[in-house]
């Protein structure tokens, strides 16, 4: 795929995201720039995943946190698009799947979230 045509995809599909990223979000003392509907999706989202227990829902959100405080919140969401773009059928999914420039926004978010995944999943000295 050429540059241009690179380009023009991840300019589309950061046009979506920036629409997201316009949520109004209050000020907070700690810089944290993810909107709280944001965070209450993924925890949803985490939890349907590893079980509807109290426990899940620490991890969860102990796992957005980790996320929030290393990847700043336009970066998650433009590989959130990225990702859910590539889940289509077609020429322009696989855009989305052969590009390194999408390649590298995605690498940014799992480096996150396995980080993330070492702060909030590790078992728990009892």
């Amino acid at each position: 795929m050429n540059r241009t045509r690179a380009e023009a995809l991840l300019a589309g599909a950061l046009a979506g995201a920036l629409l997201l990223a316009a949520v109004p979000t209050p000020a907070r003392a700690d810089d944290n720039d993810y909107p709280t509907e944001a965070r209450a999706d993924y925890v949803f989202g985490c939890m349907a995943a590893n079980g509807q227990t109290r426990e899940a829902l620490t991890k969860c959100a102990c796992s957005i946190d980790a996320i929030a405080a290393i990847l700043p919140y336009d970066k998650y969401v433009q590989a959130s698009t990225i990702l859910g773009m590539r889940q289509g059928i077609g020429q322009r999914a696989n855009g989305f799947r052969s590009t390194k420039v999408f390649d590298d926004k995605v690498a940014e978010l799992r480096r996150a979230q396995a980080e993330a995944e070492i702060r909030c999943y590790r078992p728990t000295a009892n």
